[in-house]
């Protein structure tokens, strides 16, 4: 960015975090303001409108977030300077969402700690990764969620969902092994895993010791 770029009209955001109980933790959002509204005045940008949230960035819907969202949709700025990425949000997600908004805007988005402007070749570079961390982001929840389904139904027999019951009684399940039937196939004939069947025979082994322990 240089300080002949053609004047913008700017729309400040900041945010200071609470310390859990909805107070604010001694941070001031004037820090942030002021350093913003010292960088406008050097680029000759017109601040339009500034917007604080004094909660937490994990939230994705803060008030004055919201109106700053509404406020870019009646086009009354071509740009939104923060002081730092954190301050906009945690959520990789929340970010590149709200940048693609803006694009498809024609807004432009920057960052005054991080140098990122959107409007510059290295702006979009930026923009281009952030994009790809997220990809990367829904791809790997997306192993962990398989990896959990696998992992519940291999130990469990199940998916998410209401807890299936296995409808053989340990009885059954021994009469059929004595009549030649391994674990595995008592197991595929009733829908369950052989993980479930073994630990459904072990509980039971051990529900008649305890009554053999009462009784004695």
């Amino acid at each position: 960015m240089t300080k002949t770029e053609t004047a913008r009209r700017v729309a400040l955001y900041a945010r200071v975090s609470t310390n859990g109980n909805g107070k604010p933790d001694g941070q001031d959002p004037e820090t942030q303001l002021y350093e913003m509204r010292r960088h406008c005045e050097y680029k000759t940008w017109k601040i339009i409108g500034e917007y604080v949230d004094r909660m937490s960035g994990a939230k994705t819907s803060r008030p004055e977030l919201n109106r700053l969202m509404n406020d870019a949709h009646l086009k009354k700025f071509d740009t939104v300077l923060i002081w730092r990425f954190d301050r906009f949000g945690r959520s990789t997600r929340h970010l590149l969402n709200s940048l693609e908004t803006f694009k498809s805007l024609g807004i432009e988005f920057a960052s005054l700690t991080e140098q990122v402007d959107t409007s510059t070749p290295h702006g979009k570079m930026v923009f281009t990764m952030i994009a790809a961390v997220a990809e990367m982001e829904r791809a790997i929840t997306g192993e962990r969620i398989k990896v959990k389904l696998h992992y519940n139904k291999e130990t469990e027999g199940r998916v998410p969902g209401p807890r299936r019951k296995v409808k053989i009684t340990n009885a059954e399940i021994k009469r059929r092994q004595e009549g030649g039937e391994s674990l595995h196939d008592i197991a595929k004939s009733i829908r369950c895993s052989t993980m479930l069947l073994s630990a459904r025979l072990k509980s039971g082994r051990e529900e008649m010791k305890k009554g053999k322990a009462k009784r004695a």
